[in-house]
């Protein structure tokens, strides 16, 4: 249920919800986050980030799921997630401007926000992490679902990704994704980038005190699956099972993986990202033109 962006002639763009989605038939909703494509679109390397005229209803969405996630991350968040939100310490009463977030995290960790106006392609999001650069959007989930969103917004960018990226050892294996991505071309090796990021930075657990703890970022922004993540099978850090794995981005994923430790953690990626090259998606057995 992502919401396609259409982009004219004339560099405007318009939002397009589809059927199920929860801002379909909002005309308000939608024209508010045409404008938020719009100063995304506009952003040029050395601007100022776009700040965004948040509406009420934002800032109420904002505050029932900061309010909700918070609850959550004590009982289900690793350690190391927990003390770098407590270090980045976004507002809870309203949205955070992304220069606000950026700010913060260039202080900590010297990683910055880029406003995006939608979906990145590939190679330029994975890219840019080798810069210390993350590109994120500006929306707010839609005030009927505040506790579901079917594409990232604000909160899986800053609550799920800003988190995790005001930790010095999480930006480390970020920067690391990015240098590998650069290495590995737009082809199959990419792919094994994308795929070893998906299953450990993005949906990543680890073992604490004999208990799985997320650290991954879409884990410490959803909700839902948060709560139920370990009902689910969980696997040892495997980098072939990872890269091999198809994945869908609109469900909870039936498979994680589990490092032993956030040191564990970082040996893995720190041997897979620095492996990279242009050959490693056909030494790992990625098929060329396979659903990412």
């Amino acid at each position: 249920m992502f919401a396609p962006l259409v982009i004219d002639a004339a560099g405007t763009p318009d939002v397009t919800f589809p059927p199920g989605h929860p801002g379909a038939g909002d005309d308000e909703y939608r024209m508010h986050r045409n404008e938020i494509a719009a100063a995304a679109l506009a952003y040029r390397d050395g601007d100022p980030l776009p700040d965004i005229g948040y509406t009420p209803r934002d800032h109420d969405t904002w505050r029932r799921i900061s309010a909700a996630l918070a609850s959550l991350h004590r009982e289900f968040a690793s350690t190391e997630a927990r003390d770098a939100a407590e270090r980045l310490a976004l507002p809870a009463d309203r949205v955070p401007q992304l220069s606000e977030a950026s700010r913060r995290l260039e202080h900590l960790t010297g990683f910055t926000l880029r406003p995006a106006a939608g979906i990145v392609p590939l190679s330029e999001f994975y890219g840019s992490l080798a810069d210390c650069m993350f590109h994120a959007t500006q929306f707010i989930r839609h005030p009927s679902k505040p506790l579901f969103s079917p594409e990232p917004d604000m909160v899986h960018e800053v609550i799920g990704h800003g988190t995790t990226l005001a930790s010095s050892r999480f930006a480390k294996l970020y920067r690391q994704a990015g240098e590998a991505a650069r290495r590995a071309g737009n082809g199959t090796s990419l792919k094994a980038v994308s795929r070893v990021f998906w299953f450990t930075l993005e949906y990543g657990v680890m073992e604490e005190n004999g208990q799985f703890m997320a650290y991954g970022a879409s884990l410490l922004s959803a909700y839902g699956e948060l709560q139920s993540f370990r009902g689910v099978e969980i696997r040892p850090l495997d980098v072939r099972d990872m890269v091999t794995r198809p994945y869908d981005v609109t469900s909870y994923q039936p498979v994680l993986y589990a490092a032993e430790s956030l040191a564990h953690l970082e040996d893995f990626l720190g041997e897979f990202s620095s492996g990279v090259d242009g050959d490693t998606g056909d030494r790992l057995g990625l098929v060329p033109g396979e659903k990412w």
